[in-house]
């Protein structure tokens, strides 16, 4: 049975007459494959965090920030399945809490992440510039930061379910969320792109020091490291604004546009599914940047038994010794 509320606010904001033109939303083939892929965000996240688990010599400050990326990646990835096989028809039947879930719980995965991204920022600004070293007895800061990036993303979640929403205002509501308020998308928008600035800022910061005072590197790893670190946070920040950028600009045209006068609004899908992609970047950015990473990829997928894993393992340990010959090692943890 069709619950009225839900049709309602479909039918004022223009999604139910587009899901009966079906243009905008994901038909079976569309749907597949962004099933797929988020089924391969999954194993890849799940990969990560049974490497981190297994390997004690990644039990240090940044690979817990990055282990709890990919929970938060991992997630994102189980909530938007659980979103796209109750999309369509399906939406019309949920009930409004079932609904407010529904959304919300992506809403808390994809927060959790980018509030990750930022604490992953800080963690390399400490570590590169401040040169602070590691001290295992101050773990707890790093479970606290983790567990507020989680408690803040939560809060943001759940608003709408708690009142904040348009469910007595249709006027006010959004096109690509039916039943929440603009000024709740507004809100989350503006925290979003304040973190986005945030990130951006901390990675400029240490571009930028560390080109002008190199010495400031090299006294824990040498310089060759230094530009590896450079590179991998470039590449972070620019993959990040390719993905969600789109979405954070469509949200804001959300803001401002009346229901069923902007017609990209109904393609919104997309857009969600772009931001998806850096859910599926971040392991590859984060950890296979590493060698020892890398390593510990290789000994999980292939567990060590088959012989060409094992000649893999051994050839690049060889050159990996070999073309560190003298010079010091760098540290591995900052990559």
């Amino acid at each position: 049975m069709e619950n009225k509320e839900i049709l309602d606010h479909y039918n004022y904001t223009g999604k139910l007459g587009n899901r009966n033109n079906n243009t905008g939303t994901f038909l079976g083939p569309e749907k597949v494959v962004f099933l797929i892929i988020c089924n391969f965000i999954v194993l890849e996240n799940m990969i990560v965090l049974i490497a981190i688990w297994k390997n004690h010599k990644f039990h240090s400050r940044m690979y817990f920030f990055i282990g709890n990326l990919a929970l938060c990646d991992l997630l994102a990835a189980v909530t938007y399945i659980v979103n796209l096989l109750l999309s369509g028809e399906r939406s019309l039947h949920l009930s409004i809490k079932s609904w407010f879930i529904r959304e919300g719980s992506v809403f808390v995965a994809l927060g959790a992440s980018i509030f990750s991204l930022l604490a992953i920022a800080i963690e390399r600004h400490l570590t590169m510039i401040k040169m602070r070293p590691y001290d295992s007895t101050k773990n707890y800061r790093v479970f606290l930061l983790i567990g507020t990036c989680w408690l803040i993303a939560v809060a943001l979640g759940v608003l709408p379910i708690l009142g904040w929403n348009c469910r007595k205002n249709l006027p006010d509501c959004s096109v690509v969320l039916p039943l929440y308020t603009k000024k709740y998308v507004a809100f989350c928008i503006s925290i979003f792109m304040v973190l986005l600035l945030a990130i951006s800022i901390l990675y400029a910061r240490i571009y930028i020091l560390v080109k002008s005072s190199s010495r400031k590197v090299t006294k824990h790893s040498n310089s060759e490291h230094a530009m590896a670190l450079l590179r991998t946070v470039i590449i972070v920040v620019g993959i990040f604004i390719v993905c969600w950028m789109p979405l954070f600009v469509l949200l804001l045209i959300d803001v401002a546009c009346k229901p069923k006068q902007c017609s990209i609004l109904l393609k919104a899908d997309w857009f969600i599914a772009l931001a998806m992609i850096n859910s599926a970047m971040n392991p590859m950015i984060y950890t296979l940047a590493s060698k020892e990473m890398r390593r510990a990829f290789i000994k999980l997928l292939c567990g060590c038994a088959a012989t060409p894993c094992s000649k893999y393992l051994n050839g690049e340990g060889s050159r990996s010794k070999s073309s560190s010959q003298g010079q010091k090692p760098a540290e591995d943890q900052g990559k």
